[in-house]
């Protein structure tokens, strides 16, 4: 049985996300920018929150948890991190087994925006929670990791099932739509997407989750394997990445 996910907006421009089983009655939450909005999700269902995943430490992903954490909640988070984490309850790291809303979660460690990231995928339901490690048409700026790191790190998200869900951390699509144009523009898949992405922030919609495959098929970043973006960025003989950091470069200086 898949889990009911909800988008949550926090903050100026973050996502955090619940999850509900209907039939254990167990709640989890991915990351809390600020209690308030999730406290009105949990109430507005009259659901009762049994987990909190956070996926690294930067205080627009954690600042809610003291706020939102209660008797009988589960706290979440990378051993690496433990030291500038909320304090944790459980400590998981690359491969860990975890239980959550009744579903085996794969942790994956994902550094590259920060040393200790995680990101959590849930295969039954088919989500991963990659937060500011795959993000929609993005990848969160390189803040502590290498090159290396983040582009092994996509790699392994790039590996799940093409239909998986990406719920990623921050509304930053439109911008990072404009930047991959200016790596393909002449990407079809892409022109497509754009469209929608301008569609939606026309209307006032969320533009994530989005799908992995639209990400691997549109997502600069994640093609910096692919020979027609690197003959694009005249580094056709180039590892990948090389061309991963040649993309990410550009992006810090658009």
């Amino acid at each position: 049985m898949s889990l009911e996910i909800v988008t949550v907006p926090c903050l100026s421009d973050n996502y955090a996300y619940v999850l509900h089983n209907a039939t254990t009655g167990e709640t989890a939450v991915v990351d809390v920018p600020e209690a308030a909005p999730l406290k009105q999700v949990l109430n507005d269902r009259g659901w009762t929150l049994t987990d909190i995943l956070i996926t690294h430490h930067h205080y627009d992903h954690i600042d809610g948890v003291e706020d939102l954490r209660g008797p009988g909640v589960r706290v979440i988070g990378a051993a690496a991190d433990a030291h500038r984490l909320p304090p944790l309850d459980l400590a998981v790291e690359q491969g860990s087994d975890l239980i959550v809303c009744g579903e085996a979660v794969q942790v994956f460690g994902t550094p590259g925006h920060t040393i200790g990231h995680v990101s959590f995928y849930f295969p039954d339901t088919g989500a991963a929670f990659t937060a500011d490690t795959l993000m929609a048409m993005g990848c969160g700026r390189l803040f502590e990791g290498t090159p290396d790191m983040m582009w092994a790190s996509l790699s392994a998200l790039m590996a799940l099932p093409p239909e998986t869900t990406i719920c990623s951390g921050h509304e930053y699509t439109a911008a990072n739509a404009r930047f991959a144009m200016t790596i393909e523009p002449d990407n079809p898949d892409l022109i497509s997407r754009v469209q929608q992405i301008t569609q939606a922030r026309a209307d006032n919609r969320p533009t994530v989750p989005s799908k992995l495959a639209d990400e691997i098929a549109t997502n600069p970043f994640l093609r910096a394997n692919v020979p027609t973006l690197k003959a694009a960025l005249g580094m056709e003989h180039a590892d990948d990445v090389a061309v991963f950091a040649e993309i990410r470069r550009r992006k810090d200086n658009f």
